[in-house]
Protein backbone atom coordinates (compact mmCIF):
# COMPACT_ATOMS: atom_id res chain seq x y z
CA UNK A 1 0.00 0.00 0.00
CA UNK A 2 1.16 3.53 -0.84
CA UNK A 3 0.14 6.31 1.52
CA UNK A 4 0.71 9.99 0.74
CA UNK A 5 0.00 12.09 3.82
CA UNK A 6 -0.39 15.88 3.54
CA UNK A 7 2.57 16.27 1.20
CA UNK A 8 3.56 19.80 0.17
CA UNK A 9 6.37 20.64 -2.24
CA UNK A 10 7.48 24.07 -3.42
CA UNK A 11 9.97 25.03 -6.13
CA UNK A 12 11.22 28.63 -6.01
CA UNK A 13 8.00 29.80 -4.38
CA UNK A 14 5.73 27.76 -6.66
CA UNK A 15 3.56 25.21 -4.85
CA UNK A 16 3.68 22.04 -6.95
CA UNK A 17 1.93 19.88 -4.33
CA UNK A 18 -0.52 21.40 -1.88
CA UNK A 19 -1.14 19.25 1.23
CA UNK A 20 -1.77 16.27 -1.03
CA UNK A 21 -3.10 13.06 0.49
CA UNK A 22 -3.88 9.89 -1.44
CA UNK A 23 -3.99 6.16 -0.77
CA UNK A 24 -3.19 3.36 -3.22
CA UNK A 25 -4.48 0.06 -1.77
CA UNK A 26 -2.24 -3.00 -1.83
CA UNK A 27 -2.80 -5.01 -5.00
CA UNK A 28 -4.66 -2.19 -6.75
CA UNK A 29 -4.09 -0.79 -10.21
CA UNK A 30 -4.49 2.92 -9.50
CA UNK A 31 -4.76 5.49 -12.28
CA UNK A 32 -3.62 9.01 -11.42
CA UNK A 33 -5.13 11.43 -13.91
CA UNK A 34 -4.61 15.13 -14.48
CA UNK A 35 -3.58 17.79 -16.98
CA UNK A 36 0.01 18.69 -17.74
CA UNK A 37 1.41 20.61 -14.78
CA UNK A 38 -1.05 19.15 -12.27
CA UNK A 39 1.71 17.56 -10.17
CA UNK A 40 1.54 13.94 -11.34
CA UNK A 41 5.25 13.52 -12.07
CA UNK A 42 6.16 15.47 -8.94
CA UNK A 43 4.23 13.19 -6.58
CA UNK A 44 5.56 10.12 -8.40
CA UNK A 45 9.13 11.29 -7.81
CA UNK A 46 8.27 11.70 -4.14
CA UNK A 47 6.79 8.20 -4.02
CA UNK A 48 10.00 6.84 -5.56
CA UNK A 49 12.12 8.70 -3.02
CA UNK A 50 13.72 10.99 -5.60
CA UNK A 51 12.26 14.16 -4.05
CA UNK A 52 11.94 14.86 -0.33
CA UNK A 53 8.68 16.59 0.66
CA UNK A 54 8.81 19.98 2.32
CA UNK A 55 5.93 18.84 4.53
CA UNK A 56 4.14 15.52 5.06
CA UNK A 57 5.32 11.96 4.52
CA UNK A 58 5.08 9.05 2.08
CA UNK A 59 4.88 5.44 3.24
CA UNK A 60 4.98 2.13 1.37
CA UNK A 61 3.54 -0.70 3.47
CA UNK A 62 3.94 1.52 6.53
CA UNK A 63 7.62 2.30 5.91
CA UNK A 64 9.00 5.70 4.83
CA UNK A 65 10.42 5.77 1.31
CA UNK A 66 12.93 8.57 1.72
CA UNK A 67 16.47 7.18 2.11
CA UNK A 68 15.14 3.66 2.66
CA UNK A 69 16.97 1.21 0.35
CA UNK A 70 14.99 -1.78 1.66
CA UNK A 71 11.69 -0.23 0.48
CA UNK A 72 13.14 1.05 -2.80
CA UNK A 73 14.50 -2.42 -3.55
CA UNK A 74 10.89 -3.65 -3.78
CA UNK A 75 9.81 -0.93 -6.22
CA UNK A 76 10.04 -0.58 -10.00
CA UNK A 77 9.74 2.70 -11.90
CA UNK A 78 9.34 3.77 -15.51
CA UNK A 79 9.47 7.57 -15.89
CA UNK A 80 8.05 9.54 -18.78
CA UNK A 81 11.57 10.25 -20.07
CA UNK A 82 13.53 7.03 -19.84
CA UNK A 83 17.16 7.51 -18.79
CA UNK A 84 19.95 4.97 -18.47
CA UNK A 85 23.74 5.15 -18.31
CA UNK A 86 24.90 6.89 -21.47
CA UNK A 87 26.64 3.94 -23.11
CA UNK A 88 24.49 1.16 -21.57
CA UNK A 89 22.66 -1.47 -23.58
CA UNK A 90 19.70 -3.53 -22.37
CA UNK A 91 22.09 -6.33 -21.48
CA UNK A 92 24.35 -3.93 -19.56
CA UNK A 93 21.39 -2.70 -17.54
CA UNK A 94 20.25 -6.26 -16.91
CA UNK A 95 23.64 -7.03 -15.33
CA UNK A 96 23.45 -3.83 -13.28
CA UNK A 97 19.94 -4.60 -12.00
CA UNK A 98 20.92 -8.18 -11.15
CA UNK A 99 23.56 -6.75 -8.84
CA UNK A 100 21.24 -4.47 -6.87
CA UNK A 101 17.83 -6.18 -7.07
CA UNK A 102 17.92 -9.62 -5.43
CA UNK A 103 14.59 -10.55 -7.02
CA UNK A 104 15.71 -9.99 -10.62
CA UNK A 105 14.32 -12.91 -12.64
CA UNK A 106 16.84 -14.00 -15.26
CA UNK A 107 14.57 -16.73 -16.60
CA UNK A 108 11.87 -14.18 -17.26
CA UNK A 109 14.39 -11.87 -18.91
CA UNK A 110 15.20 -14.57 -21.45
CA UNK A 111 11.51 -15.38 -22.05
CA UNK A 112 10.63 -11.73 -22.67
CA UNK A 113 13.00 -11.62 -25.61
CA UNK A 114 10.12 -13.22 -27.48
CA UNK A 115 7.86 -10.30 -26.59
CA UNK A 116 10.24 -7.39 -27.19
CA UNK A 117 11.59 -8.78 -30.43
CA UNK A 118 12.35 -5.39 -31.99
CA UNK A 119 14.60 -4.28 -29.13
CA UNK A 120 18.22 -5.07 -29.90
CA UNK A 121 19.70 -6.35 -26.66
CA UNK A 122 23.23 -5.06 -27.28
CA UNK A 123 22.32 -1.67 -28.77
CA UNK A 124 22.94 1.47 -26.68
CA UNK A 125 19.57 2.43 -25.21
CA UNK A 126 20.03 6.19 -25.64
CA UNK A 127 20.36 5.73 -29.42
CA UNK A 128 16.97 4.01 -29.64
CA UNK A 129 13.70 5.70 -30.55
CA UNK A 130 11.38 6.69 -27.69
CA UNK A 131 9.16 3.70 -28.37
CA UNK A 132 12.08 1.29 -28.29
CA UNK A 133 13.38 2.89 -25.08
CA UNK A 134 9.97 2.37 -23.46
CA UNK A 135 9.96 -1.28 -24.55
CA UNK A 136 13.44 -1.74 -23.09
CA UNK A 137 12.29 -0.14 -19.84
CA UNK A 138 9.29 -2.47 -19.55
CA UNK A 139 11.46 -5.48 -20.34
CA UNK A 140 13.86 -4.65 -17.52
CA UNK A 141 11.37 -3.44 -14.93
CA UNK A 142 9.04 -6.42 -15.29
CA UNK A 143 12.03 -8.70 -14.62
CA UNK A 144 12.65 -7.00 -11.28
CA UNK A 145 9.53 -8.74 -9.96
CA UNK A 146 8.68 -5.63 -7.90
CA UNK A 147 5.98 -5.51 -5.24
CA UNK A 148 5.18 -1.93 -6.29
CA UNK A 149 5.41 -0.68 -9.88
CA UNK A 150 5.14 3.05 -10.59
CA UNK A 151 4.58 4.21 -14.17
CA UNK A 152 4.60 7.77 -15.48
CA UNK A 153 2.92 8.05 -18.92
CA UNK A 154 4.08 4.46 -19.49
CA UNK A 155 2.82 3.62 -22.98
CA UNK A 156 3.48 6.99 -24.59
CA UNK A 157 5.37 6.25 -27.80
CA UNK A 158 4.26 2.60 -28.09
CA UNK A 159 2.22 1.35 -31.02
CA UNK A 160 -1.25 -0.18 -30.32
CA UNK A 161 -0.06 -3.79 -30.57
CA UNK A 162 2.80 -3.26 -28.11
CA UNK A 163 0.50 -1.31 -25.77
CA UNK A 164 -1.81 -4.31 -25.61
CA UNK A 165 1.10 -6.69 -24.94
CA UNK A 166 2.57 -4.50 -22.20
CA UNK A 167 -0.76 -4.02 -20.44
CA UNK A 168 -1.33 -7.77 -20.68
CA UNK A 169 1.98 -8.47 -18.93
CA UNK A 170 1.25 -5.92 -16.20
CA UNK A 171 -2.30 -7.16 -15.60
CA UNK A 172 -1.04 -10.74 -15.39
CA UNK A 173 1.45 -9.71 -12.67
CA UNK A 174 -1.25 -7.79 -10.83
CA UNK A 175 -3.57 -10.80 -10.90
CA UNK A 176 -1.01 -13.53 -10.18
CA UNK A 177 1.34 -11.80 -7.74
CA UNK A 178 -0.89 -9.07 -6.31
CA UNK A 179 1.56 -6.27 -7.13
CA UNK A 180 0.50 -2.68 -6.57
CA UNK A 181 0.55 -0.58 -9.73
CA UNK A 182 0.36 3.23 -9.83
CA UNK A 183 -0.10 4.60 -13.35
CA UNK A 184 0.05 8.32 -14.09
CA UNK A 185 -1.59 9.65 -17.24
CA UNK A 186 -3.41 12.71 -18.55
CA UNK A 187 -5.56 10.42 -20.70
CA UNK A 188 -8.45 8.84 -18.81
CA UNK A 189 -9.53 6.75 -21.80
CA UNK A 190 -6.17 4.98 -21.72
CA UNK A 191 -6.71 3.82 -18.14
CA UNK A 192 -10.37 2.83 -18.31
CA UNK A 193 -9.79 -0.84 -19.12
CA UNK A 194 -6.96 -1.51 -16.66
CA UNK A 195 -7.51 0.48 -13.45
CA UNK A 196 -9.68 -0.44 -10.48
CA UNK A 197 -9.02 2.81 -8.60
CA UNK A 198 -8.73 6.31 -10.07
CA UNK A 199 -7.78 9.73 -8.70
CA UNK A 200 -7.89 13.15 -10.36
CA UNK A 201 -5.10 15.59 -9.59
CA UNK A 202 -5.13 19.31 -10.41
CA UNK A 203 -2.98 22.20 -9.17
CA UNK A 204 -1.26 19.87 -6.72
CA UNK A 205 -4.48 18.75 -5.05
CA UNK A 206 -6.53 15.58 -5.31
CA UNK A 207 -10.01 16.45 -6.56
CA UNK A 208 -11.49 12.99 -6.33
CA UNK A 209 -10.34 9.49 -5.37
CA UNK A 210 -12.65 6.50 -5.80
CA UNK A 211 -12.73 2.85 -6.73
CA UNK A 212 -14.32 2.16 -10.11
CA UNK A 213 -17.02 0.06 -8.51
CA UNK A 214 -18.06 2.98 -6.30
CA UNK A 215 -18.15 5.32 -9.27
CA UNK A 216 -20.10 2.96 -11.49
CA UNK A 217 -22.67 2.12 -8.82
CA UNK A 218 -23.45 5.75 -8.07
CA UNK A 219 -24.19 7.26 -11.48
CA UNK A 220 -26.29 6.02 -14.43
CA UNK A 221 -27.04 7.07 -17.99
CA UNK A 222 -30.52 6.56 -19.43
CA UNK A 223 -32.28 7.29 -22.70
CA UNK A 224 -36.03 7.69 -22.39
CA UNK A 225 -38.99 8.78 -24.53
CA UNK A 226 -42.13 9.74 -22.59
CA UNK A 227 -45.75 9.78 -23.78
CA UNK A 228 -47.19 13.13 -24.87
CA UNK A 229 -47.69 15.38 -21.85
CA UNK A 230 -45.85 13.09 -19.41
CA UNK A 231 -43.10 14.45 -17.16
CA UNK A 232 -40.17 12.95 -15.33
CA UNK A 233 -40.79 11.94 -11.70
CA UNK A 234 -39.92 14.54 -9.08
CA UNK A 235 -36.98 14.07 -6.77
CA UNK A 236 -34.54 12.57 -9.27
CA UNK A 237 -30.92 13.59 -8.70
CA UNK A 238 -30.42 14.84 -12.25
CA UNK A 239 -26.86 15.79 -13.20
CA UNK A 240 -27.38 16.38 -16.91
CA UNK A 241 -30.19 16.29 -19.44
CA UNK A 242 -30.15 16.60 -23.21
CA UNK A 243 -33.07 16.24 -25.65
CA UNK A 244 -33.23 15.20 -29.30
CA UNK A 245 -36.83 15.29 -30.49
CA UNK A 246 -38.76 13.24 -27.91
CA UNK A 247 -35.71 11.27 -26.80
CA UNK A 248 -34.09 12.44 -23.57
CA UNK A 249 -30.63 11.42 -22.41
CA UNK A 250 -30.34 11.63 -18.63
CA UNK A 251 -27.33 11.39 -16.32
CA UNK A 252 -28.56 10.59 -12.81
CA UNK A 253 -26.93 9.93 -9.47
CA UNK A 254 -28.35 7.02 -7.52
CA UNK A 255 -28.97 3.28 -7.61
CA UNK A 256 -29.65 1.99 -11.12
CA UNK A 257 -32.48 -0.40 -10.14
CA UNK A 258 -34.33 2.24 -8.13
CA UNK A 259 -34.01 4.84 -10.91
CA UNK A 260 -35.16 2.38 -13.57
CA UNK A 261 -38.20 1.42 -11.45
CA UNK A 262 -39.22 5.05 -10.94
CA UNK A 263 -38.89 5.87 -14.63
CA UNK A 264 -40.74 2.70 -15.67
CA UNK A 265 -43.71 3.85 -13.59
CA UNK A 266 -44.14 6.70 -16.10
CA UNK A 267 -45.00 4.13 -18.81
CA UNK A 268 -42.27 5.37 -21.19
CA UNK A 269 -42.44 4.68 -24.89
CA UNK A 270 -38.74 3.81 -24.78
CA UNK A 271 -36.30 3.22 -21.91
CA UNK A 272 -32.71 2.05 -22.14
CA UNK A 273 -29.81 1.97 -19.68
CA UNK A 274 -26.52 2.92 -21.36
CA UNK A 275 -22.92 2.29 -20.27
CA UNK A 276 -21.04 5.32 -19.00
CA UNK A 277 -17.42 5.84 -19.88
CA UNK A 278 -15.07 6.63 -17.02
CA UNK A 279 -14.54 10.03 -18.58
CA UNK A 280 -18.28 10.78 -18.45
CA UNK A 281 -18.49 9.62 -14.85
CA UNK A 282 -15.80 12.05 -13.75
CA UNK A 283 -17.17 14.94 -15.78
CA UNK A 284 -20.62 14.65 -14.25
CA UNK A 285 -19.40 13.61 -10.80
CA UNK A 286 -17.24 16.70 -10.49
CA UNK A 287 -19.78 18.92 -12.18
CA UNK A 288 -17.24 21.39 -13.55
CA UNK A 289 -18.30 24.21 -11.23
CA UNK A 290 -14.84 25.05 -9.98
CA UNK A 291 -12.61 23.34 -12.53
CA UNK A 292 -12.51 22.98 -16.30
CA UNK A 293 -13.06 19.25 -15.89
CA UNK A 294 -13.31 18.52 -19.58
CA UNK A 295 -9.93 20.12 -20.15
CA UNK A 296 -8.50 18.03 -17.29
CA UNK A 297 -9.74 14.77 -18.74
CA UNK A 298 -9.35 15.19 -22.49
Amino acid sequence: MIEVKNVTKRFDGFTALDSLSMRVPAGAVYGLVGPNGSGKSTIIRHIMGIYRPDEGEILVDGQPVWENPAVKGRMGYIPDDVFYFLSASVRDMMKYYRGIYPGFDMERYEKLKGVFTEVRENKTIRTMSKGMQKQAAFWLQICLRPDVLVLDEPVDGLDPVMRRQVWGLLMADAAERGITVLVSSHNLRELEDVCDHVGILDHGRLLLERSLSELQENIVKIQIALPEGAALPEGLNLLHESTTGRLKTLILRGEAEEIEARLSACAPLFLDMLPLSLEEIFIYELGGNDYAVKDILL
